[in-house]
């Protein structure tokens, strides 16, 4: 494998050059400081509130709600969608060192360096043959829609020609071999090993990343040929829900902002109307990956997704994608035009830009629809109304947002404020309810994967004992943090478990008389019940980066815990819960 392949001492080498702290927030926004760590929310999975950590001394990250974690290599490996040894090059590149010279390395990047090459080949085909004899129906379809020379230019279009191996014909002539071709998406496997082209017949949108690399294609269908859209499988450099289209365009704008739209003409017209902020999600529904990747070139998206049924599901969706990757979102809403294309078309560009200029916010947006939906003209419309705005706005964790659009919400139903007050007010305290069940449940479930087997040694508090028995770990595989423990004054009478209270006061005990710790020594003075306890404790697989940390961590996690013993766990459930809330809001 190529993790062993290249030397420790290069690693070594490299991640003493690279600052992991730089490489994160190349991709992730550190904001909060807790300690040595500093928070972000994470590129991995959706949160409002920041559970992704970076500690700078340790060179770690690690991401307490999805638990990913590792170092630069590792982070580069996942936010990237890199093999390893691409990862090692992506990173001597950022730190100025000569590339690793493994033979993996080298074959890795051979082949993904091919399939860019066999990429921008096929581009430059059906480019040309957009200007030939084979283009003249993608010609003619561009024509229909408005689409001129200059943006197509801009955007390399290309037709593929209505026959069955016009572009695998044209690559093998070039040397590509068929496997090449397969692996590239460019054709699928026939007959008697035969290949032939993927895309026939379509208008072609090379799919640009934002290092300016043509990564895949997109096609539209000339006519009512089915699917209307057809993408580039994945490939070793091409995931469609990780990219979108245009956003090589689109990050060099200066609107400072992105606009998402459901099709690629729709972006091409847009761009071609001056709005050259315009992308495309590649014909799949919106995923967190490509709501991130926009966090990475802008704070603020723009939604206009077509008018239909099923494109107000998909903003609805969307909205709560773009804000969990700490968007923010505003919606535009247009009439007499099925997409922004068609409108272009009919209204013109000013008329467009005028539409983006009255967009929405997500709640006035969503106020709106809730209120479209529930007939208002009747006394139970109102009420549906009511009920579905309190339910929103109890989303919102700004008092003075709550009270902005509760005063909106109050005004459409034809009530007064003080009645949404009361019904938010209610939802909160619903809310908080809930949230402290789902808390004691979870502690539950802590209790019963901690708890010994041998009810004689059961544990009064699992919460204490698991950073208790972490202490004990931390000591046995580095023994020098028992002068941590000192320092820090920790007691075996602070620990709530007997049982290890006292193999934590005998390991000091050990030390104090400046003997080797030893474990043996120390069990066989338990019984058979708190021997096969203290074993199981200590067979856990741990190796930590740093064991005084560690402890130093465990310790402070020991006296929280005894802290919070002195109010009841309704009260520190509602504590944890507002203290989440406490976090969304700074954001």
């Amino acid at each position: 494998m190529a993790v062993t392949r290249i030397s420790e001492a290069y690693i070594e080498e490299l991640l003493a050059r690279v600052n992991i702290e730089d490489v994160v927030s190349s991709y992730v926004n550190l904001t909060k400081r807790t300690g040595a760590n500093r928070f972000g929310l994470c590129p991995f999975h959706g949160e409002k509130t920041p559970s992704f950590s970076v500690n700078p001394d340790r060179q770690m990250f690690y991401c307490f709600g999805c638990h990913k974690g590792g170092g630069a290599v590792n982070f580069i490996m996942e936010i990237e969608n890199l093999p390893y040894p691409d990862a090692v090059v992506f990173l001597a590149k950022k730190a100025g060192m000569r590339p690793p010279d493994t033979g993996e390395s080298r074959e890795s990047a051979s082949r993904r360096n091919r399939i860019l090459e066999l990429n921008r080949d096929a581009a430059r085909y059906y480019r040309d043959a957009l200007f030939g004899d084979k283009g003249r129906a993608a010609l003619g379809y561009m024509a229909r829609r408005k689409i001129g020379k200059p943006v197509s230019t801009r955007f390399g279009l290309g037709a593929a020609p209505d026959e069955w191996s016009a572009l695998t014909d044209a690559m093998q002539s070039k040397g590509y071999k068929k496997t090449e071709l397969l692996e590239a998406g460019l054709a699928k496997s026939g007959k008697n090993g035969s290949v032939y082209d993927t895309f026939r017949d379509r208008l072609l949108f090379p799919v640009i990343d934002v290092r300016g690399s043509v990564i895949g294609f997109s096609g539209r269908a000339l006519g009512d040929g089915e699917p209307k859209y057809l993408n580039s499988p994945d490939t070793p450099v091409f995931s469609k829900s990780r990219n979108l289209f245009a956003l090589n365009l689109a990050k060099k704008s200066k609107a400072g902002k992105l606009l998402l739209v459901e099709g690629n003409v729709d972006v091409v017209s847009l761009h071609q109307a001056g709005i050259d902020y315009a992308v495309a999600s590649l014909g799949t529904a919106l995923t967190e990956g490509q709501a991130r990747l926009m966090k990475r070139f802008s704070s603020e998206v723009l939604l206009c997704y077509d008018g239909d049924e099923a494109g107000l599901r998909a903003t609805e969706r969307a909205i709560g994608i773009l804000e969990l990757a700490g968007l923010n979102v505003r919606v535009l809403r247009m009439k007499d035009a099925k997409d922004p294309d068609e409108f272009i078309v009919k209204f013109g560009a000013d008329a467009f830009a005028a539409l983006l200029d009255g967009s929405e916010n997500r709640v006035d947006y969503r106020l709106r629809e809730l209120y479209a939906k529930s007939a208002p003209g009747t006394d139970e419309g109102r009420l549906a109304f009511v009920k579905g705005a309190v339910s929103l706005l109890c989303d919102l964790n700004s008092p003075a947002e709550r009270e902005l659009y509760g005063r909106k919400a109050a005004e459409k139903a034809g009530i007064s404020y003080e009645s949404v007050e009361s019904e938010i007010a209610r939802e909160l305290k619903s809310r908080s309810r809930r949230e402290t069940a789902k808390i004691r449940r979870e502690e539950v479930q802590v209790r019963r994967s901690v708890q010994p087997r041998d009810r004689a040694v059961r544990y009064e508090n699992e919460v204490s004992a698991v950073a208790e028995q972490g202490v004990i770990r931390c000591i046995l595989f580095d023994p020098e943090t028992i002068g941590e423990a000192r320092k820090l004054g920790l007691a075996a009478e602070e620990f709530t478990s007997p049982l290890l209270g006292a193999v934590y006061e005998r390991l000091l005990a050990q030390d104090e008389a400046e003997r080797r710790i030893n474990l043996n020594v120390i069990i066989a003075r338990f019984t058979p019940g708190e021997a096969s306890e203290i074993m199981r404790v200590v067979s856990d697989p741990f190796r930590p980066e740093d064991a005084a940390a560690a402890l130093r961590d465990c310790a402070e996690k020991i006296r929280a815990e005894k802290a919070n013993r002195s109010g009841g766990a309704e009260e520190r459930a509602l504590a944890v819960w507002r203290q989440k809330q406490k976090g969304v809001g700074e954001k």
